[in-house]
């Protein structure tokens, strides 16, 4: 997959058989963008895709409207990439090429979450330095094209290589000019309960944009975007995709001028941000991983999930089955001791689970949500033995343990505010904004990260603890660093995030055989940036099988499922008060990472037994549903949103579990086929439906089928309206083809 440096037509072409990207020179200097798309030939000249100048754009005429890193001030009268206050008062640049250097692999990027190789072969990369001569500022492009995925990653590294300090306003991660507009704005949005719905809509003159301001990616908006042609569907036409490799505050944006081109940026939103950049000091841009497909949103997300899965996540559990678990949470909340979590971890081995979560409420004097927040001892009223002594006692069972922590949150009442008020974020001479009770702590100081990283060694020291769930349940407001002066508060987020980082790091690496889940009052914070210290993280709040639907079709646009946390909980639901038949609940957590949030000694008999039915099931295919590709099928977000489909299909094609879900019963149902994709189409394969059941659609699908027969007519839904009567609402059988 090389990238080819034409000197004669100053021409980079990044290019892997799959997709293409192409930089010039221009003749005035500046860096122009030529091509980001479909695979071009080698060794040919691009440059007349950037000879005919876009109507309207300036005077300038050797440079068209398609720069590469654009800057405000030079006749670009679109948002810029960079922006900066100089000496002088003045925000002009005019960057210019100096110099570029080609390197096999891929090198990381300082204290900062990032995609990596474990071989040099598996990708190239080149850093493109241009230069602004009268200020001294340098900016360093970095690209990356990995071997076989349509997929370039991109970041940068501004330098200030002049005699006096700049103030940094905006820094993108990625700027990108397409030549028309005829696309639409994907973007995944919710809240608490409803994260990551897929919403669209064509985009128009003028600046389409998601983002979030709050501290952290949030539920609201999710740092990633696509543009689809209005005919792209899930297998077929072209595709965009932009994700953000960070956890604080983004801008996503689609910028669409009067003559209808279109420029893309993504990275750490502008709006309160700035930073002081001295004489030789260096600041750098989170990583975004752009994306073209040109068969549809599934080859898309296929990129995004490989390269995710496999080169973002690390340690040891990036490829090791993951545990099924049981959270005592919506068991218990906060009223528990010691034998009562012994009796429901006794209960759950007894059904097949691996491991025993401890949520809140185990520290401090935590008998609700008012206070102990940062008091990282443990509660000896409810646990007379310790943590340790507990987590002795649950893997003396047979399982292992597992412990919920918030570490960036301090209670007002507690023994950490009392002696460090000033650790909690505020404004001097202002209130603090108290949210779920809570108040959140400076993670910009290095002091606070370290009695962090102090007190919670102790904790996961102590003991035999394999799993720490780190949750984040509210959103910073009066942001203010008492540590920083008046001119440097713009830096105060984007050293929050450091700071979470480097306390997650030093976890990490001090305790690697612990799998860690990032949670953030759900799905808060779902980014690339947390998968690269947690390797899961807990999807969202809402167990609800008809509402998780729609949250794992939308998270599943960019994210794996290995990543994807989802549960049984027990009915009536908590969030939504539904009430859903335990094997549907099931059928949609089974995709993703697996467990249950219920007090198993309140199960029946029967309920008992189909648990550990299913468990069993689910552990007869982990590595698909955790590590198999997952193919959308039929989409929540289409039509009436009634009927859901989707499938996990091994690497080697030989096995899938097929999942399809029917929210309402409807009467007098008509033929219907689910086309499949994804198999051989040369293979047989047996069907046999999950759980059994006497069904005429089990009837009807049961035996053995080829694989061009299942993608080209698909599975049979139908049924006799009686028969099919008796289906009632919250249908969700799982169709299992096995190779023979």
């Amino acid at each position: 997959m090389p990238i080819d440096w034409d000197p004669a037509a100053r021409q980079l072409h990044l290019h892997n058989g799959r997709i293409s990207y192409v930089l010039q020179v221009l003749s005035g200097g500046a860096l122009g963008h030529l091509h980001f798309g479909p695979a071009l030939a080698p060794d040919r000249s691009y440059a007349h895709l950037g000879s005919d100048p876009f109507p309207g754009f300036s005077n300038r005429v050797d440079e068209p409207v398609a720069l590469e890193y654009p800057v405000a001030g030079i006749g670009d009268f679109r948002v810029p990439a960079l922006s900066v206050e100089l000496a002088d008062g003045s925000g002009v640049l005019d960057l210019r090429y100096l110099r570029h250097r080609i390197v096999a692999g891929k090198p990381s990027l300082p204290g900062l979450p990032s995609t990596y190789v474990e071989a040099d072969s598996e990708a190239d990369t080149v850093e493109i330095v241009l230069a602004d001569a009268p200020s001294g500022l340098e900016v360093q492009l970095n690209y990356t094209i990995f071997a076989d995925l349509p997929l370039i990653a991109r970041s940068a590294v501004i330098r200030n290589s002049g005699p006096t300090a700049i103030r940094l306003t905006g820094a993108m991660s990625a700027s990108l000019d397409l030549p028309d507009s005829d696309w639409r704005f994907v973007h995944l949005s919710g809240t608490w309960a409803r994260e990551r719905h897929v919403f669209g809509r064509r985009l128009a003159p003028g600046r389409q944009s998601v983002g979030s301001l709050r501290g952290a990616s949030s539920y609201q908006h999710n740092p990633f975007v696509a543009l689809r042609r209005e005919a792209t569907t899930e297998d077929a036409g072209e595709a965009y995709g932009f994700s953000l490799v960070y956890s604080g505050n983004f801008l996503a944006e689609a910028d669409v001028d009067v003559v209808a081109t279109t420029r893309v940026r993504l990275g750490i939103a502008p709006e309160g941000f700035a930073w002081r950049l001295v004489p030789g000091a260096t600041f750098s841009v989170p990583e975004a991983v752009l994306a073209y497909s040109a068969a549809g949103l599934g080859e898309m997300s296929d990129a995004y999930h490989r390269l995710y899965r496999e080169r973002l996540v690390r340690g040891v559990w990036r490829d090791r089955p993951r545990p099924v678990l049981i959270n005592n949470w919506e068991g218990t909340y906060f009223d528990f001791d010691e034998a009562k979590l012994i009796e429901m971890a006794t209960a759950s081995r007894d059904l097949g689970v691996e491991l025993f979560v401890l949520d809140d409420g185990w520290f401090g004097r935590r008998d609700a949500d008012t206070t102990s927040l940062g008091d990282w001892f443990v509660d000896r009223r409810k646990l007379p033995n310790g943590v340790d002594g507990l987590a002795r006692k649950i893997e003396a069972l047979g399982l292992q343990f597992g412990l919920w922590i918030e570490p960036e949150m301090v209670s007002a009442e507690s023994q950490l505010f009392a002696a460090h008020p000033d650790w909690a974020i505020g404004v001097p001479g202002r209130p603090r904004t108290e949210a779920r009770q809570q108040l959140v702590l400076d993670m910009g100081r290095p002091e606070v990260v370290d009695h962090l990283y102090g007190v919670l060694t102790d904790v996961l020291a102590s003991g035999p603890v394999s799993y720490v769930k780190w949750d984040m349940n509210r959103n910073i407001t009066e942001p203010y660093g008492l540590a920083l002066p008046a001119d440097r508060q713009g830096e105060f987020f984007h050293r929050y995030i450091l700071g979470v980082y480097d306390l997650y790091r030093r976890l990490t690496e001090r305790f690697p055989e612990i799998l860690f889940e990032s949670c953030a009052s759900g799905g808060g914070r779902f980014d690339p940036g947390m998968l690269a210290f947690a390797p899961q993280t807990w999807t969202s709040d809402d167990t609800d099988a008809a509402e998780r639907l729609r949250i794992q079709w939308g998270t599943s646009m960019v994210y794996p499922l290995s990543t994807i946390g989802a549960h049984v909980a027990a009915v009536p639901n908590h969030q939504t008060g539904r009430m859903t038949p335990l094997g549907t609940r099931a059928a949609v957590a089974f995709f993703g990472v697996f467990g249950y949030e219920l007090d198993p000694t309140g199960l029946s008999d029967e309920e008992r037994r189909e648990v550990r039915a299913q468990i069993a099931f689910y552990k007869a295919h982990r590595e698909l549903f955790q590590y198999g590709r997952f193919v959308r099928l039929r989409s929540p977000f289409e039509g009436d949103g009634n009927e859901t489909a989707w499938s996990a299909v091994a690497s080697d094609r030989r096995r899938a579990v097929v999942g399809f879900y029917r929210v309402l019963n409807r009467p007098v149902p008509g033929p219907d086929r689910l086309r499949l994709r994804g198999l051989d189409p040369v293979a047989s394969y047996r069907v046999s439906v999950w759980p059994e059941m006497d069904d005429v659609v089990a009837r009807a699908n049961h035996g053995v089928r080829g694989g061009d027969d299942l993608m080209a007519n698909g599975l049979l839904l139908g049924g006799e309206r009686h028969e099919a009567g008796r289906r009632g609402d919250f249908w969700a059988p799982l169709f299992v083809l096995e190779a023979v």
